[in-house]
């Protein structure tokens, strides 16, 4: 069996954060959705759980960092570099913040970062998988 990551975040609205998310491609589980909380579907194995700060604070008493703190940088790949600009463009068009690190162009990799409205980081990127190279 593979395993499966369930990335869990506070939100503060939790209708916006769920229309951020659907907007970049992630499909919300209704059978693990409700008025505290969404499931949002990133892949078979990748889910992304959306909490409001008071389903949150059932989890756990360690404070909620502001917007404007990281702890963690969350990384996706893509499917090709259009896929990555697309990415951070309606991220950007939504109420993230594209770009929020600078732009890594390495030829065989290429990512950009984003925040969702909350201030989490992701990345998204794509790699040559010919550049790699195998044994």
């Amino acid at each position: 069996m593979s395993r499966m990551i369930f990335v869990n975040l506070p939100v503060t609205n939790l209708d916006a954060s769920k229309a951020f998310y659907s907007e970049l491609g992630f499909e919300n589980n209704p059978q693990f959705t409700d008025d505290t909380a969404a499931c949002m579907v990133c892949s078979d194995t990748i889910y992304v759980m959306l909490l409001t700060h008071d389903k949150w604070r059932s989890f756990t008493n360690r404070p909620i960092p502001p917007a404007t703190s990281s702890e963690v940088m969350l990384a996706l790949t893509c499917d090709d570099r259009d896929a990555v600009d697309a990415m951070i463009e309606t991220a950007a068009r939504l109420g993230g913040t594209a770009d929020i690190n600078a732009i890594q162009d390495l030829g065989f990799m290429y990512n950009r970062s984003l925040t969702d409205p909350d201030g989490h980081i992701w990345e998204a990127v794509w790699m040559d998988p010919t550049a790699m190279g195998g044994e």
